[in-house]
């Protein structure tokens, strides 16, 4: 069901994308009473795809109000607290002046992103050192605490982003928020070698909290390759795109705007860095391991909203809160090869309500700690085994003949033409989770503008790696919520 493109207003036509894409998603819990279709509105997506190349962070202020609130209550462990998370395109105005150019920057970053995340598997499972590589990347995803998450599209590496006050007293930072790394980190004064970010670098001799830590002590002893200078820990980490953070391994308080603080957090301070991750001041580990900011605070669990790549909007990183009542849960595996991933327990994939004929194998990972699929907040687009991915998009294009198809456009091979039409009924495309449960998703996580034209992409790639990824553009909208206590992992649609 097609129509053609009419001159609705910009808000109308956002209501109706809230109203009528988004719902699918809340209806469909159960594998029995699935939907079989979902509309996508074209005309909103693409204004507001205009919208990102216009939009100027200086009028919008995202974090301003939380800069004076940042406060060093300190919290017990089972304190809950929050913080802004913001999307990157909205905390640096874009350089790009047309939309084509800004998504294939998102692509070529999603791909480092990729690489490096199956370097770091491959490290573990081999047993070979990090510094024998090419530097690796890691992006920053959302934390235990409360803090906002704005998307970070235009920042370099990382899309999505928190404000976190460092030292005492606290000085507001722009931190890359990352499901998939543990150690945390920030530039740090005096700079050997530092990229350009927003804020002033951090002054180690501004705080009274700053602490160098030894080489003998705990923490020291947990980083995969320590330093040692002086009697003074030193840690090195690099990422699988060549960007990397060398510095002093110290402890320091982080503050999470008004919701509290917390003491005593091992992060490196890095004098020497470089890479992509230009506009955040450095990141937050939110991995599985033991460095992690997760882990040092000892969070029962944590929850974030990432809101639309292209909306503007901000929503929250939260710790030790409850998850909304309506989460569809699938357990948390641990794969015991490596500490950091969250995996998922995922049986399968729907289109059209029918499921797509894939080994459950796909989704799972061997005794030597290869296969599986994580969900990470630092890539963008899910990326599934060739053979599972093959499946489904030929499930999703028998189902979408009515569509006029154009050309593949980067690493998407399954693009339409929609741009004489203003809204489209498509097959629904759904998770199948463990328990006979499914998550179904909004069109528009599924079906991407790739220019201002009218040119959609299906969202998913294929990669020749064993390890599949659940990618952010997949989780948009939805809060998802990981009980760290009883290893579940919950999404909640429309919960930002």
């Amino acid at each position: 069901m097609c129509h053609h493109r009419s001159h609705h207003g910009f808000f109308f036509a956002i209501f109706v994308a809230l109203a009528v894409s988004l719902l699918p998603l809340a209806l469909s819990r159960s594998l029995t009473e699935e939907a079989t279709h979902a509309f996508l509105d074209v005309s909103a997506s693409l204004k507001q795809a205009q919208a990102v190349l216009s939009f100027d962070p200086e009028t919008a202020q995202p974090f301003g109000e939380h800069d004076e609130d940042m406060q060093q209550q300190t919290f017990a462990n089972s304190s809950s607290f929050s913080v802004q998370l913001h999307q990157r395109d909205f905390l640096l105005k874009t350089s790009y002046k047309d939309y084509k150019s800004l998504v294939f920057s998102r692509l070529e970053r999603d791909s480092a992103r990729v690489r490096s995340l199956t370097t770091k598997l491959q490290v573990s499972l081999d047993g070979v050192s990090e510094s024998d590589l090419e530097p690796m990347k890691t992006e920053l995803r959302p934390e235990d605490l409360s803090t906002p998450i704005v998307s970070g599209t235009s920042q370099g590496s990382g899309e999505y982003f928190s404000r976190v006050g460092v030292g005492s007293p606290p000085k507001p930072f722009y931190m890359v928020l990352d499901t998939g790394s543990d150690i945390n980190w920030l530039q740090c004064q005096p700079c050997s070698d530092c990229y350009q970010q927003s804020d002033p670098i951090f002054n180690p001799s501004s705080s009274s909290s700053y602490k160098t830590l030894p080489c003998t002590s705990q923490q020291c002893g947990s980083l995969e390759n320590p330093g040692c200078s002086t009697g003074k820990c030193q840690y090195q980490v690099s990422y699988g795109d060549g960007s990397y953070t060398v510095g002093d391994f110290v402890t320091e308080t982080l503050s999470f705007g008004n919701t509290g603080s917390a003491n005593g957090i091992a992060l490196g301070c890095g004098h020497q860095n470089e890479g992509l991750f230009v506009g955040a001041a450095g990141l937050l580990g939110l991995g599985a391991g033991k460095l992690s900011l997760l882990s040092q605070i000892k969070a029962s669990s944590f929850s974030y909203c990432l809101v639309d790549r292209n909306s503007g909007r901000s929503s929250t990183l939260e710790f030790n809160s409850a998850p909304p009542s309506d989460s569809v849960t699938t357990p948390l595996l641990r794969n015991q090869k490596i500490g950091t991933f969250y995996y998922v327990g995922l049986t399968g994939l729907s289109v059209g309500g029918q499921p797509v004929s894939i080994p459950s194998s796909s989704f799972q990972f061997d005794a030597a700690g290869n296969g599986g699929i994580i969900i990470d907040s630092g890539t963008a687009i899910t990326r599934l085994q060739t053979e599972a991915y093959n499946a489904l998009r030929d499930a999703f294009v028998q189902l979408t003949r009515h569509l006029p198809s154009t050309s593949g456009v980067s690493l998407f091979d399954t693009c339409y033409d929609l741009s004489s039409m203003t809204s489209v009924r498509v097959p629904t495309v759904s998770f199948r989770l463990a328990d006979g449960k499914s998550l179904q998703l909004p069109a528009k996580n599924y079906l991407i503008p790739v220019d201002s034209s009218g040119t959609f992409c299906f969202a998913f790639a294929a990669t020749r790696s064993s390890l599949s990824i659940i990618g952010n553009v997949q989780q948009q909208g939805t809060r998802v919520s990981f009980n760290l206590a009883e290893s579940r992992v919950g999404f909640s649609p429309n919960k930002c």
